[in-house]
Protein backbone atom coordinates (compact mmCIF):
# COMPACT_ATOMS: atom_id res chain seq x y z
CA UNK A 1 0.00 0.00 0.00
CA UNK A 2 1.26 3.17 -0.68
CA UNK A 3 1.54 6.33 1.33
CA UNK A 4 -1.23 7.88 -0.46
CA UNK A 5 -3.77 5.09 0.58
CA UNK A 6 -5.21 2.12 -1.88
CA UNK A 7 -5.23 1.97 -5.20
CA UNK A 8 -8.66 2.79 -6.47
CA UNK A 9 -10.26 -0.28 -7.89
CA UNK A 10 -13.32 0.62 -10.20
CA UNK A 11 -15.91 -1.65 -9.66
CA UNK A 12 -17.44 -4.38 -11.08
CA UNK A 13 -21.02 -5.27 -9.88
CA UNK A 14 -22.95 -1.98 -9.82
CA UNK A 15 -25.62 -1.39 -12.42
CA UNK A 16 -23.74 0.76 -15.61
CA UNK A 17 -23.98 4.68 -16.18
CA UNK A 18 -27.05 6.05 -18.29
CA UNK A 19 -25.85 8.71 -20.77
CA UNK A 20 -26.76 12.33 -19.12
CA UNK A 21 -29.85 14.36 -20.19
CA UNK A 22 -28.51 17.80 -19.88
CA UNK A 23 -25.42 19.82 -17.98
CA UNK A 24 -25.98 18.42 -14.47
CA UNK A 25 -25.70 14.61 -15.29
CA UNK A 26 -24.06 15.00 -18.24
CA UNK A 27 -21.24 16.07 -15.86
CA UNK A 28 -21.80 14.24 -13.29
CA UNK A 29 -21.24 11.02 -15.76
CA UNK A 30 -18.25 12.76 -17.11
CA UNK A 31 -17.41 12.75 -13.66
CA UNK A 32 -17.56 8.85 -13.08
CA UNK A 33 -16.59 7.82 -16.26
CA UNK A 34 -13.46 9.70 -16.88
CA UNK A 35 -12.69 9.83 -12.50
CA UNK A 36 -12.30 13.65 -12.33
CA UNK A 37 -14.22 16.09 -11.05
CA UNK A 38 -16.98 17.88 -11.96
CA UNK A 39 -16.86 21.18 -14.05
CA UNK A 40 -18.18 23.96 -11.17
CA UNK A 41 -21.84 23.49 -11.79
CA UNK A 42 -22.88 24.97 -8.40
CA UNK A 43 -24.87 28.14 -9.86
CA UNK A 44 -26.65 25.98 -12.99
CA UNK A 45 -27.41 23.82 -9.87
CA UNK A 46 -29.30 26.59 -8.08
CA UNK A 47 -30.77 27.81 -11.02
CA UNK A 48 -32.20 24.44 -12.65
CA UNK A 49 -35.66 23.16 -12.59
CA UNK A 50 -35.91 21.08 -9.92
CA UNK A 51 -39.05 18.96 -11.13
CA UNK A 52 -36.70 18.58 -15.30
CA UNK A 53 -35.03 15.58 -16.32
CA UNK A 54 -31.57 16.55 -15.97
CA UNK A 55 -31.52 17.55 -12.51
CA UNK A 56 -33.64 14.60 -11.05
CA UNK A 57 -31.26 12.27 -12.91
CA UNK A 58 -28.02 14.00 -11.68
CA UNK A 59 -29.58 14.20 -8.00
CA UNK A 60 -30.23 10.18 -8.79
CA UNK A 61 -26.45 9.02 -9.98
CA UNK A 62 -25.05 11.00 -7.05
CA UNK A 63 -27.29 9.34 -4.46
CA UNK A 64 -26.74 5.78 -6.04
CA UNK A 65 -22.98 6.16 -5.41
CA UNK A 66 -24.10 5.51 -1.71
CA UNK A 67 -26.24 2.13 -2.68
CA UNK A 68 -24.34 0.02 -5.06
CA UNK A 69 -22.78 2.47 -7.06
CA UNK A 70 -21.88 2.28 -11.07
CA UNK A 71 -20.08 -0.66 -13.19
CA UNK A 72 -16.56 1.10 -13.65
CA UNK A 73 -17.01 3.53 -10.97
CA UNK A 74 -14.22 3.55 -7.96
CA UNK A 75 -15.79 3.01 -4.62
CA UNK A 76 -14.76 5.71 -3.20
CA UNK A 77 -16.28 8.19 -5.21
CA UNK A 78 -19.01 7.95 -2.79
CA UNK A 79 -17.61 10.51 -0.89
CA UNK A 80 -15.43 12.49 -3.66
CA UNK A 81 -15.89 16.53 -2.20
CA UNK A 82 -16.22 17.87 -5.43
CA UNK A 83 -19.61 15.61 -6.22
CA UNK A 84 -20.53 15.91 -2.37
CA UNK A 85 -20.71 19.64 -2.95
CA UNK A 86 -22.53 19.45 -5.92
CA UNK A 87 -25.07 17.14 -4.42
CA UNK A 88 -25.39 19.60 -1.66
CA UNK A 89 -26.31 22.42 -3.98
CA UNK A 90 -28.70 20.26 -6.03
CA UNK A 91 -30.69 18.94 -2.35
CA UNK A 92 -30.49 22.54 -1.91
CA UNK A 93 -32.53 23.58 -4.87
CA UNK A 94 -34.44 20.45 -4.28
CA UNK A 95 -35.97 21.31 -0.52
CA UNK A 96 -36.48 24.68 -1.16
CA UNK A 97 -39.07 23.25 -4.45
CA UNK A 98 -40.94 21.16 -2.01
CA UNK A 99 -41.30 23.46 0.94
CA UNK A 100 -42.69 26.14 -1.60
CA UNK A 101 -44.98 23.51 -3.21
CA UNK A 102 -45.96 22.54 0.35
CA UNK A 103 -46.36 25.85 1.95
CA UNK A 104 -50.40 24.96 2.88
CA UNK A 105 -49.23 21.48 3.81
CA UNK A 106 -50.47 20.48 6.94
CA UNK A 107 -47.68 21.23 10.02
CA UNK A 108 -49.10 17.91 12.72
CA UNK A 109 -49.05 14.69 12.32
CA UNK A 110 -52.82 14.36 12.94
CA UNK A 111 -53.59 16.79 10.00
CA UNK A 112 -51.28 15.25 7.80
CA UNK A 113 -52.13 11.70 8.12
CA UNK A 114 -56.17 11.76 8.28
CA UNK A 115 -56.48 12.10 4.89
CA UNK A 116 -54.94 9.15 4.19
CA UNK A 117 -56.84 6.87 6.73
CA UNK A 118 -60.12 7.16 5.24
CA UNK A 119 -60.28 5.11 1.29
CA UNK A 120 -61.84 7.74 -1.08
CA UNK A 121 -65.27 7.39 -2.38
CA UNK A 122 -63.83 8.19 -5.84
CA UNK A 123 -61.21 6.22 -7.14
CA UNK A 124 -61.16 7.32 -10.70
CA UNK A 125 -57.88 9.36 -10.15
CA UNK A 126 -55.96 6.25 -8.58
CA UNK A 127 -53.78 4.47 -10.99
CA UNK A 128 -54.00 1.49 -8.56
CA UNK A 129 -57.63 1.52 -9.44
CA UNK A 130 -57.07 2.36 -12.99
CA UNK A 131 -54.91 -1.23 -13.00
CA UNK A 132 -57.12 -2.84 -11.38
CA UNK A 133 -60.71 -2.36 -13.55
CA UNK A 134 -59.03 -1.85 -17.26
CA UNK A 135 -55.47 -1.48 -17.07
CA UNK A 136 -53.83 -4.22 -19.89
CA UNK A 137 -51.07 -6.26 -19.57
CA UNK A 138 -48.01 -3.63 -21.04
CA UNK A 139 -49.13 -1.32 -18.53
CA UNK A 140 -48.58 -3.51 -15.85
CA UNK A 141 -45.45 -4.34 -17.56
CA UNK A 142 -44.18 -0.15 -17.79
CA UNK A 143 -45.75 0.38 -14.21
CA UNK A 144 -43.56 -2.90 -12.52
CA UNK A 145 -40.13 -1.15 -14.78
CA UNK A 146 -40.66 2.21 -13.40
CA UNK A 147 -40.87 0.90 -9.88
CA UNK A 148 -38.13 -1.49 -9.90
CA UNK A 149 -36.06 1.81 -9.23
CA UNK A 150 -37.08 1.29 -5.80
CA UNK A 151 -38.50 -2.11 -5.05
CA UNK A 152 -34.95 -3.79 -6.16
CA UNK A 153 -33.86 -1.73 -2.95
CA UNK A 154 -36.55 -1.80 -1.00
CA UNK A 155 -36.64 -0.46 2.54
CA UNK A 156 -33.06 0.09 2.32
CA UNK A 157 -33.27 4.16 2.24
CA UNK A 158 -35.08 3.92 5.52
CA UNK A 159 -32.98 1.59 7.32
CA UNK A 160 -30.63 4.81 7.50
CA UNK A 161 -32.71 6.23 9.97
CA UNK A 162 -32.39 3.41 12.80
CA UNK A 163 -29.30 4.59 14.46
CA UNK A 164 -31.22 7.80 14.46
CA UNK A 165 -34.03 7.00 16.74
CA UNK A 166 -33.97 5.76 20.18
CA UNK A 167 -36.24 3.40 22.58
CA UNK A 168 -39.74 2.83 21.62
CA UNK A 169 -39.26 4.37 17.79
CA UNK A 170 -36.37 2.77 17.34
CA UNK A 171 -37.44 -1.07 18.78
CA UNK A 172 -40.41 -0.69 16.19
CA UNK A 173 -38.84 0.73 13.09
CA UNK A 174 -36.49 -2.31 13.25
CA UNK A 175 -39.45 -4.54 13.43
CA UNK A 176 -40.81 -3.71 10.52
CA UNK A 177 -37.54 -3.50 8.47
CA UNK A 178 -36.87 -7.09 9.65
CA UNK A 179 -39.95 -8.14 7.75
CA UNK A 180 -39.34 -5.81 4.72
CA UNK A 181 -35.89 -7.80 4.76
CA UNK A 182 -37.50 -11.01 4.57
CA UNK A 183 -37.82 -11.88 8.38
CA UNK A 184 -34.21 -13.84 8.34
CA UNK A 185 -35.13 -15.37 5.02
CA UNK A 186 -33.43 -14.46 1.76
CA UNK A 187 -36.18 -15.57 -0.73
CA UNK A 188 -38.56 -13.75 1.76
CA UNK A 189 -36.66 -9.92 1.20
CA UNK A 190 -39.30 -7.76 -0.47
CA UNK A 191 -36.59 -7.18 -2.93
CA UNK A 192 -36.12 -10.91 -4.03
CA UNK A 193 -39.86 -11.04 -4.23
CA UNK A 194 -40.33 -8.15 -6.51
CA UNK A 195 -37.83 -9.55 -8.80
CA UNK A 196 -40.22 -12.41 -9.14
CA UNK A 197 -42.59 -10.74 -9.97
CA UNK A 198 -40.49 -8.94 -12.97
CA UNK A 199 -39.77 -12.41 -14.35
CA UNK A 200 -43.44 -13.18 -14.54
CA UNK A 201 -43.83 -9.65 -16.34
CA UNK A 202 -40.99 -10.68 -18.70
CA UNK A 203 -38.94 -7.91 -17.44
CA UNK A 204 -35.18 -7.42 -16.56
CA UNK A 205 -34.71 -7.72 -13.16
CA UNK A 206 -31.23 -6.93 -12.75
CA UNK A 207 -31.03 -4.07 -10.53
CA UNK A 208 -31.13 -0.24 -12.24
CA UNK A 209 -31.74 -2.06 -15.66
CA UNK A 210 -34.78 0.78 -16.35
CA UNK A 211 -32.73 3.63 -15.07
CA UNK A 212 -32.61 5.44 -18.64
CA UNK A 213 -36.63 4.33 -18.76
CA UNK A 214 -37.08 6.21 -16.11
CA UNK A 215 -38.66 9.74 -16.09
CA UNK A 216 -37.79 12.38 -13.52
CA UNK A 217 -41.41 11.75 -11.90
CA UNK A 218 -40.13 8.60 -11.13
CA UNK A 219 -36.43 9.47 -9.96
CA UNK A 220 -37.79 12.24 -8.07
CA UNK A 221 -40.25 9.68 -5.70
CA UNK A 222 -36.73 8.10 -5.29
CA UNK A 223 -34.90 11.00 -4.79
CA UNK A 224 -37.28 11.82 -1.81
CA UNK A 225 -36.38 9.07 0.05
CA UNK A 226 -32.42 9.51 -0.54
CA UNK A 227 -32.39 13.01 0.36
CA UNK A 228 -34.37 12.53 3.64
CA UNK A 229 -32.81 8.83 4.83
CA UNK A 230 -28.75 10.20 4.37
CA UNK A 231 -29.61 13.54 6.78
CA UNK A 232 -29.81 12.98 10.00
CA UNK A 233 -31.45 16.53 9.80
CA UNK A 234 -34.02 15.10 8.27
CA UNK A 235 -34.82 11.76 9.93
CA UNK A 236 -38.92 13.27 11.26
CA UNK A 237 -39.05 13.63 7.69
CA UNK A 238 -38.01 10.03 6.58
CA UNK A 239 -39.72 8.77 9.51
CA UNK A 240 -42.91 10.62 7.36
CA UNK A 241 -42.07 9.70 4.83
CA UNK A 242 -41.76 5.82 5.67
CA UNK A 243 -44.98 5.88 7.39
CA UNK A 244 -47.24 7.42 4.66
CA UNK A 245 -46.22 4.59 2.50
CA UNK A 246 -47.06 2.23 5.01
CA UNK A 247 -50.78 3.58 5.74
CA UNK A 248 -51.57 3.57 1.73
CA UNK A 249 -50.11 0.45 0.89
CA UNK A 250 -52.33 -1.96 1.69
CA UNK A 251 -55.18 -0.69 -0.32
CA UNK A 252 -53.26 -0.04 -3.78
CA UNK A 253 -51.54 -3.25 -3.45
CA UNK A 254 -55.04 -5.30 -3.06
CA UNK A 255 -55.68 -3.67 -6.18
CA UNK A 256 -52.94 -4.16 -7.50
CA UNK A 257 -52.91 -7.86 -6.54
CA UNK A 258 -56.23 -8.29 -8.36
CA UNK A 259 -54.98 -5.84 -11.17
CA UNK A 260 -51.92 -8.89 -11.80
CA UNK A 261 -54.67 -11.75 -11.16
CA UNK A 262 -57.25 -10.29 -13.91
CA UNK A 263 -54.15 -10.04 -16.50
CA UNK A 264 -52.58 -13.47 -15.92
CA UNK A 265 -49.46 -12.04 -14.90
CA UNK A 266 -48.39 -15.14 -13.31
CA UNK A 267 -48.14 -16.43 -9.50
CA UNK A 268 -45.13 -14.64 -8.46
CA UNK A 269 -46.37 -10.89 -9.99
CA UNK A 270 -49.85 -11.20 -7.96
CA UNK A 271 -48.11 -12.81 -4.56
CA UNK A 272 -45.63 -9.43 -4.30
CA UNK A 273 -48.88 -7.55 -3.58
CA UNK A 274 -50.92 -10.11 -1.08
CA UNK A 275 -47.56 -10.36 0.54
CA UNK A 276 -48.18 -5.82 1.03
CA UNK A 277 -51.51 -6.36 1.92
CA UNK A 278 -51.11 -8.43 4.65
CA UNK A 279 -47.89 -7.04 6.30
CA UNK A 280 -48.08 -3.42 5.26
CA UNK A 281 -51.74 -3.50 6.90
CA UNK A 282 -49.79 -4.43 10.35
CA UNK A 283 -47.10 -2.35 9.78
CA UNK A 284 -49.25 1.09 9.38
CA UNK A 285 -50.09 0.50 12.82
CA UNK A 286 -46.71 -0.29 14.38
CA UNK A 287 -44.93 2.71 12.39
CA UNK A 288 -48.25 5.08 13.86
CA UNK A 289 -48.67 4.03 17.33
CA UNK A 290 -44.43 3.26 17.90
CA UNK A 291 -42.15 4.49 15.46
CA UNK A 292 -43.87 8.13 15.19
CA UNK A 293 -45.45 7.62 18.90
CA UNK A 294 -42.20 6.66 20.05
CA UNK A 295 -40.10 9.90 18.16
CA UNK A 296 -42.82 12.56 18.99
CA UNK A 297 -42.20 11.62 22.95
CA UNK A 298 -38.65 11.79 22.42
CA UNK A 299 -37.98 14.86 20.27
CA UNK A 300 -41.75 16.28 20.30
CA UNK A 301 -39.99 19.35 18.04
CA UNK A 302 -40.11 16.75 14.71
CA UNK A 303 -43.68 16.62 14.84
CA UNK A 304 -43.75 19.20 11.84
CA UNK A 305 -41.14 17.57 9.50
CA UNK A 306 -43.06 14.42 10.04
CA UNK A 307 -46.08 15.98 8.44
CA UNK A 308 -43.49 17.21 5.77
CA UNK A 309 -42.42 14.05 5.05
CA UNK A 310 -45.82 12.65 4.83
CA UNK A 311 -47.08 15.15 2.80
CA UNK A 312 -43.47 15.38 0.37
CA UNK A 313 -44.49 11.87 -0.24
CA UNK A 314 -48.22 12.41 -1.35
CA UNK A 315 -47.06 15.50 -3.72
CA UNK A 316 -44.33 13.31 -5.42
CA UNK A 317 -46.63 10.12 -5.41
CA UNK A 318 -49.81 12.48 -7.37
CA UNK A 319 -47.28 14.09 -9.63
CA UNK A 320 -45.74 10.21 -10.79
CA UNK A 321 -49.17 8.89 -11.60
CA UNK A 322 -50.62 12.20 -13.23
CA UNK A 323 -47.61 11.53 -15.95
CA UNK A 324 -48.41 7.95 -15.78
CA UNK A 325 -52.40 8.02 -16.20
CA UNK A 326 -51.49 11.23 -18.93
CA UNK A 327 -49.18 9.23 -20.81
CA UNK A 328 -51.97 6.28 -20.94
CA UNK A 329 -54.62 8.42 -21.83
CA UNK A 330 -53.08 9.41 -24.82
CA UNK A 331 -52.02 6.33 -25.92
CA UNK A 332 -48.42 6.69 -25.24
CA UNK A 333 -45.38 5.02 -23.26
CA UNK A 334 -45.00 6.27 -19.67
CA UNK A 335 -41.21 5.44 -20.65
CA UNK A 336 -38.72 7.56 -21.61
CA UNK A 337 -38.14 4.80 -23.94
CA UNK A 338 -40.67 2.05 -24.75
CA UNK A 339 -39.38 -1.59 -22.91
CA UNK A 340 -39.48 -2.97 -26.72
CA UNK A 341 -36.88 -0.17 -27.51
CA UNK A 342 -35.26 -0.81 -24.45
CA UNK A 343 -34.99 -4.66 -24.75
CA UNK A 344 -32.79 -3.82 -27.87
CA UNK A 345 -30.20 -1.85 -26.19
Amino acid sequence: MSPRGPKPVPSAVGPCLVEGRGTLSGAVVQALRMGGAPPPCGSEAAEADPWGEDFQLALYLLYELHYRGFSGVDDAREWDPDLLRLRQAMEARFLHALRGELREAPQTVEAAFAPLLVEPVDLSGSLSHHLQTEGELWQLREYAALRSLYHLKEADPHAWVIPRLTGRAKAAMVAIEYDEFGAGRADRIHARLFADLMADLDLDATYGRYLDCAPASLLATVNLMSLFGLHRALRGALVGHFACVEVTSSPGSRRLAKAMRRCEAGAAAEHFYTEHVEADAVHEQVVRREVIGGLLVEEPALEADIAFGCAATVLLEDRLADHIRGAWAHGHSALRRPLEDSAAQ
